[in-house]
């Protein structure tokens, strides 16, 4: 039998072998005190991280002897990469640089707890095989910017380093010295009382939700630009809500949420940053409160990208039309009871 002497610290387990253990391989010694398998367990041992009375062990046949002190330094787990997976894309571009796709709602773009298949990077693995970046790191493969799960549009991605590196520094950058914009629309309640603005409103941290973001004197920088594009009347026929086009001059998380949320115009359908704004789904046409219900998540959508090619150096410009739930949404809203919305902002 083997006795423990000591419980995890610091990834270091130590055991001691009994009387009955005198003689037997260490491999089989840990294999019964450590929930390894032989093959991890031979591994550790081969790469050093094995000690018998402080002295290394490189042979995972030695023998041991009752009453030796055997400790094993187990190192962070690797970050397992994400395997390919035949997800559909839908591909606006793409040559041996970079790939621009159309992100449906609902598709998380990287792993992460949670969510370890089924994403974006998965279809990417498989769809753009070894070319794909690995810059961005083992679980962000070719990934120079996000878009949340539940918001739709344009992404780009890389296909080889030299790409990665371009792109991420146009992302940096914010077009202050190229052609290079990311715009979104974005049905919020209410109506703003102008018809333009620009939020310039530091984020970080929640201080008391780790997975949200907020408006904080400490925060990072963060501007956004947004246009009034349409006013949608209620069944009170006061405005409930409206179609706005943002501008991001900085890309931080879940900026347009935060920002539109802090200037009194939450996303539609967003529960984080909008949740005391669902009372006004009352003043909504039973067609459009259905319409809101059907969505994923919030209502917002990427639907301009404009950079220059990161190698080849000509301006690439995609547009993104609204995805048939936010039109349908837009629809209902903007013609209660019917008809045509008027043209196309997208």
């Amino acid at each position: 039998m083997v006795e423990h002497i000591g419980r995890w610290q610091a990834g270091t387990l130590e055991t001691v072998t009994a009387a009955d253990q005198a003689g037997e391989r260490l491999d089989r010694v840990l294999a019964g005190a450590v929930a390894l398998s032989r093959t991890r367990l031979k591994a550790l041992i081969l790469a050093g991280e094995v000690k018998i009375g402080g002295r290394t062990i490189r042979d995972p046949g030695h023998r041991v002897n009752a009453g030796d002190v055997i400790s094993v330094n187990l190192p962070p787990p690797e970050e397992p990469a994400p395997r390919g997976e035949a997800i559909p894309l839908n591909v606006v571009y793409e040559d041996d640089d970079i790939i621009v796709i159309d992100k449906p709602a609902g598709l998380v773009v990287h792993p992460a707890a949670g969510n370890e298949t089924g994403t974006l990077v998965n279809a990417l693995i498989a769809h753009c095989g070894d070319s794909l970046s690995g810059i961005g790191g083992v679980r962000r493969p070719g990934i120079v910017h996000r878009l949340d799960k539940e918001t739709s549009g344009l992404m780009v991605a890389a296909k080889n380093d030299r790409a990665h590196h371009a792109l991420a520094a146009q992302f940096a950058d914010h077009g202050r010295t190229g052609p290079f914009e990311r715009g979104y629309l974005a049905f919020v309640w209410g109506a703003p009382d102008r018809p333009k603005g620009v939020i310039d409103a530091p984020l970080g941290r929640h201080p008391r939700a780790r997975d949200r973001q907020a408006v904080r004197s400490d925060g990072r920088e963060a501007i956004t630009h947004w246009q009034l594009m349409e006013r949608y009347a209620g069944t009170d026929g006061r405005p409930v809500a409206s179609l706005i086009a943002c501008r991001l001059e900085t890309g931080r998380t879940h900026q347009i949420r935060v920002h539109l949320a802090q200037i009194g115009h939450p996303l539609m359908g967003d529960d984080v940053y909008g949740p005391g704004f669902k009372t006004k789904a009352a003043h909504l046409t039973p067609d459009a409160r259905t319409a809101l219900e059907g969505l994923a998540g919030q209502a917002l959508h990427s639907y301009l990208l404009i950079l220059r090619h990161p190698l080849l150096s000509q301006k690439l410009e995609f547009r993104s039309e609204l995805p048939a739930a936010l039109a349908r949404l837009r629809h209902e809203l903007a013609c209660p009871g019917g008809g045509d919305p008027g043209p196309g902002v997208a």
